[in-house]
């Protein structure tokens, strides 16, 4: 049978093992705007309205309008609009996948070139929360401080012209000081980002940028506007080319950029929102009244562990995070690496079981039906979550060993060459200078420790900076395979 191509026009003629809408996607209408339509969102946060729409008709005023900032953007696009915003999201667990088209889009913008027509669909009274998943990097921050940095090239851009902003707090401040003027009502501001914090690194952003345009506009937002806390967690990898030929093969289905991903999903949203809210714990979510345990457990337990065997592995030549974890010895350094030295930073999280979450956690990463590349991990994931936990564990006397070597990692593979000799490709912010001070340094992490915006004062740590000189040694000297087999008490 020939394959059907995505539209709403062809939902009726999809073969019956792939779900489609239980609602007409036309009649969805934008209630939500989101910046930084990838992957992760499309699995994450419309999914769950998506399946809201699913079981209540007044849930349709919340559909989604997807808005792109980056270049990269446009292909979303590209490829949506002429699916009518439609796309595929296939979740698995390893022993069976579920397929389902997904209809909470309600619009498909791309600004990279102008965010003229996304400020302008933002100053629609109808538009009541504006969600955010744009990486650490997209804020404009200071890596050290997590404040608003005045001189990041997208916020001194921003305040140079003000009404064309660049960037995402830019583009929230132009919005709400577009609602002021307009005697309209705040909507709400809701990051869904990776980062400690995220509502109230979010609210200091916005409110920083707008202090520096006009005190009154800084008031206002403080008065009236929201940021929720907000803890996101379902592991999305980025869609390869192979899997939309899968999804053609299997399904029928012709879809330009489906999602593939895990079947675990968690929401935990701090209940604080300025215009109303979808009823997202009807499926699923957890509203409650400090985010902050299940956050810190979140990016402690799950995104530190795999920034720490993301970055080994890459040494190791892997290329699978799966891959990684079917070395036994890097799922004993996992779990030591949590038992040890991350776990005994949380606070307890009400409602759940440490040990089992820990457990699941290897699991999850085992799952060889995700896929999910260490290079993602290595790109996207800030290293501020090894930092944050490591004086975390420094101020309480704590263990750092192995969160040393996590760190010792990260760097080494700034050298751009694995332990086989295979390029690295290094993608950050701070690339060049990063490699500079790796080549500089070698096995002596110091001229990278000097990097303050990145590291603070972990430099000033004695016993940290001791066990980090000693795992940079071994990795250069011997390699990641018998640093590992030294970390485990094995050489």
């Amino acid at each position: 049978m020939e394959a059907v191509d995505l539209r709403r026009d062809t939902l009726a003629r999809i073969a019956p093992r792939l779900r489609v809408p239980g609602y007409d996607p036309a009649a969805v209408r934008a209630g939500i705007v989101h910046l930084g339509l990838g992957a992760f969102h499309r699995a994450h946060m419309a999914r769950y309205t998506h399946a809201l729409m699913e079981r209540r008709a007044d849930a349709l005023d919340w559909g989604i309008v997807g808005a792109g900032l980056l270049p990269a953007d446009r292909r979303v696009r590209d490829c949506l609009l002429p699916q009518d915003g439609l796309y595929t999201l296939v979740e698995r667990d390893g022993v069976e996948e579920t397929a389902g088209v997904i209809g909470s889009l309600a619009e498909v913008v791309y600004a990279g070139d102008t965010t003229e027509g996304l400020l302008a669909r933002m100053e629609d009274p109808a538009i009541r929360l504006v969600s955010l998943t744009v990486s650490e990097n997209g804020y404009g921050l200071n890596p050290a401080t997590r404040a608003l940095d005045p001189e990041h090239p997208m916020i001194r851009a921003d305040l140079a012209a003000p009404a064309r902003p660049r960037s995402a707090v830019g583009v929230i401040v132009e919005a709400y000081r577009r609602r002021m003027e307009a005697g309209g009502r705040a909507f709400t501001a809701m990051s869904c980002d990776n980062i400690q914090g995220n509502g109230g690194v979010l609210r200091a952003a916005v409110l920083s940028l707008a202090g520096m345009r006009d005190a009154r506009l800084a008031g206002w937002i403080e008065e009236h506007g929201a940021f929720p806390e907000t803890m996101v967690d379902r592991i999305t990898p980025a869609t390869r080319p192979d899997q939309v030929a899968q999804l053609e093969r299997d399904y029928g289905l012709r879809d330009r950029w489906p999602v593939f991903s895990e079947r675990f999903t968690q929401w935990v949203i701090e209940d604080r929102f300025a215009a109303g809210r979808p009823e997202w714990e009807e499926v699923g979510a957890q509203f409650v009244p400090d985010v902050a345990p299940y956050e810190i457990m979140k990016l402690r337990l799950l995104n530190g562990s795999h920034l720490a065997i993301a970055a080994l592995g890459r040494l190791m030549g892997h290329r699978f995070v799966h891959e990684v974890m079917a070395d036994d010895r890097m799922r004993a350094y996992m779990a030591a690496l949590m038992d040890r030295e991350t776990g005994p930073t949380l606070a307890p999280v009400p409602g759940v079981d440490l040990g089992a979450y820990k457990r699941d956690l290897v699991a999850r990463f085992a799952n060889p039906a995700i896929e999910d590349t260490v290079e993602r991990i290595n790109t996207d994931a800030p290293v501020n979550l090894l930092v944050m936990p490591i004086e975390a564990s420094l101020a309480a006397g704590g263990e750092v060993e192995l969160l040393a070597l996590a760190l010792a990692a990260w760097m080494r593979r700034l050298r751009g060459r694995d332990d086989r000799g295979e390029a690295i490709e290094i993608r950050h912010p701070l690339a060049a200078l990063l490699q500079e001070r790796a080549a500089e340094g070698g096995a002596d992490p110091g001229p990278l420790l000097s990097v303050e915006s990145l590291f603070g004062g972990l430099r000033h740590e004695a016993r940290f900076v001791e066990a980090l000189r000693r795992w940079m040694a071994s990795l250069h000297e011997a390699g990641a395979s018998a640093t590992l087999d030294r970390a485990l008490g094995g050489g």
